[in-house]
């Protein structure tokens, strides 16, 4: 067995045996799928009494993921225990000295977690589409339609990349306190109030989760200054500045 296959059991292993990494990522299944169910649920029975604009603007496939709101916190949480507990336990000293080449040790993480965290987000955005449409009746939409594959999958990208964007951070801060204490009320609450806001609106929209989640939709109300992939693309150049300033931290900073 080569070396950088050794690396990735071994990470693999770290992540596997540390219960709350893998609880996150059944709470960010289970809260998107019910929270975009619920959504979709009420819209289907209050759906009469939205205005004439509301109704035109509709989006089913963005209303069945809803939860992914809530579900990416998971997925935040998820990405910060994969890197910061190491440094609170103290096993990065053991780490480092098993792969003292420290760009190899980040690449197997980040190559591990990112692709367990694509399978859940995967699996996660399917099945919230899937019953999120059951669950508008009428309203619903199907996976033949146009724009719907993308926005589908964009949403386990999505997810992922929320994720991986989490680690990349997390390199940086390097103490679990503080990674959460930074992006957990960052993206649940600052975001959103900068994306929303009219004096901020136009910076806010340039987030990684702003601009990330346009690949969700799939019905244009033309209010945004770019589409779907164009933000896909805004939060693939946030997550790889994050990814090379983690790189730098982690190898300027002894454990």
């Amino acid at each position: 067995m080569s070396h950088a296959s050794r690396v990735l059991r071994s990470e693999w292993t770290k992540i596997r045996t540390v219960r709350a990494t893998l609880w996150t990522l059944a709470c960010a299944l289970v809260v998107t799928v019910a929270l975009g169910m619920l959504v979709s649920g009420l819209l289907n029975h209050t759906f009469d009494d939205l205005s004439q604009r509301e109704r035109l603007t509709f989006d089913p496939t963005f209303t069945s993921f809803a939860g992914i709101s809530l579900g990416q916190l998971a997925m935040i949480a998820f990405g910060i225990l994969v890197v910061s507990s190491e440094y609170s336990t103290g096993m990065i000293r053991a780490s480092l000295t098993a792969v003292p080449v420290r760009g190899q040790l980040l690449a197997a993480k980040v190559a591990v977690a990112t692709a367990l965290a694509l399978a859940v987000g995967l699996l996660t955005s399917f099945a919230a589409f899937l019953l999120g449409q059951l669950m508008l009746g009428g309203h619903r939409t199907d996976l033949s339609a146009p724009g719907v594959p993308r926005a589908v999958l964009g949403a386990g990208l999505y997810l992922g990349l929320i994720a991986l964007f989490a680690m990349a951070v997390s390199w940086l801060l390097r103490s679990p306190l503080l990674s959460f204490g930074v992006q957990i009320p960052f993206f649940f609450m600052i975001s959103s109030i900068l994306a929303n806001v009219p004096a901020t609106e136009k910076l806010g929209r340039y987030l990684p989760d702003q601009a990330g989640s346009r690949i969700m939709a799939v019905v244009d109300d033309g209010s945004w200054p770019y589409g779907p992939w164009t933000g896909l693309l805004i939060m693939l150049a946030w997550t790889a500045a994050a990814l090379l300033a983690g790189y730098v931290t982690l190898r300027r900073r002894d454990a």
